[in-house]
């Protein structure tokens, strides 16, 4: 029995192709749900046409000592109840961490997906995360040479598989079911990362770079916005910055599969996450990212994405310098055969 567990939207939609591949039995989708909003993600496995969880923690937001020590506690209980064989987590979260201490300290065989993915940044909480997770994992599923060479020279005590990135599998599984943007010329806009939404001279370098932007192309500026920013933006008194933006038009959060034809019709991507870093290079779509450092180095490699921090004018030469860019990249992230791969080497372990 292999137990799936996992917390947010990104790791639903990068173990999707995981899920499908294991089949209909001998695995259950254990939800820590870090990711508080029940209705979005009943959505999204709905969308996805995925079984639903047998088990939901509920655990939603806190400190990261109190989030992750509620799902070590829920995580545990399932365990001990289930007696899975094997536990695969995916990527670099609370839950992951939470759900690779549960299963290690219990003995029990763990696959990490996504395995050996380093930004060199120990400020963030997803550094660490990822790192742990690595190193006590029995199973580590790398999804590029780069990754797999990471974990060589770390020397990490589990087994290292090249397996290719299950977002490959995720974008090629779903893109068929969106329906493709025409005619329209946008820039997409994502902001999410802790250390930008919870530091208010970070985001404000943001919004300014967007204003700067704003006034050198004439393109509509589509901004799904998380509610940690906008909290942050009414705290700060960042609202006639953001109302200085020419064209901008702030949504709620989208699902997936809608922010999926978002991206795919988007002219430019400026985002600072990881995934959709990977998801706009898969899709041929530029994309600027609003970090100093990227543990998906293989985007900046092969010319889809550049790196801009949160300085207005870097991100003003970014967003330039990405519109004129030839659209033509080679994948770095393999065949979207990963899922199978992944699926057929964990059973071998359960």
């Amino acid at each position: 029995m292999i137990a799936v567990i996992l917390g947010t939207r990104p790791e639903i939609i990068k173990m999707s192709p995981v899920i499908r591949a294991l089949g209909k039995k001998d695995f259950f989708i254990l939800h820590t749900g870090q990711h508080y909003s029940y209705r979005m993600d009943r959505i999204f496995f709905r969308e996805l046409s995925l079984p639903s969880p047998k088990y939901n923690l509920g655990v939603g937001s806190g400190t990261h000592g109190s989030q992750t020590g509620r799902m070590l506690q829920g995580i545990e209980d399932v365990l001990l109840d289930e007696k899975p064989d094997t536990v695969l987590v995916q990527g670099d979260t609370n839950t992951v961490l939470a759900g690779a201490l549960a299963a290690t300290k219990l003995r029990i065989n763990t696959g990490h997906v996504e395995a050996g993915l380093r930004s060199y940044d120990m400020s963030m909480p997803e550094e660490k995360n990822r790192i742990v997770a690595d190193h006590i994992s029995n199973v580590l599923f790398a999804p590029t040479r780069d990754a797999v060479k990471t974990l060589k020279k770390e020397n990490v005590r589990g087994k290292v598989f090249l397996t290719g990135n299950t977002v490959v599998d995720a974008v090629k599984q779903h893109l068929s079911l969106v329906d493709s943007v025409n005619g329209e010329d946008y820039l997409l806009v994502t902001v999410h990362r802790e250390e930008n939404t919870d530091d208010p001279s970070r985001l404000a370098g943001i919004l300014k770079g967007l204003r700067e932007v704003s006034r050198r192309f004439d393109k509509r500026i589509i901004y799904p916005m998380h509610p940690r920013t906008g909290k942050t933006i009414e705290r700060h008194g960042l609202q006639k910055l953001l109302h200085s933006i020419n064209g901008l038009e702030v949504t709620e959060p989208v699902s997936y599969l809608p922010f999926l034809s978002l991206q795919a019709g988007a002219s430019l991507v400026l985002t600072d996450s990881g995934g959709v870093q990977e998801e706009a290079c898969i899709l041929g779509v530029p994309c600027v990212t609003l970090r100093e450092n990227t543990e998906r180095p293989e985007t900046v490699e092969v010319h889809a994405n550049v790196l801009a921090g949160t300085d207005p004018k870097r991100i003003l030469h970014a967003t330039g310098k990405m519109l004129s860019t030839r659209r033509k990249w080679r994948n770095p992230f393999g065949d979207g055969k990963a899922g199978h791969r992944i699926a057929k080497i964990i059973k071998s372990y359960s």
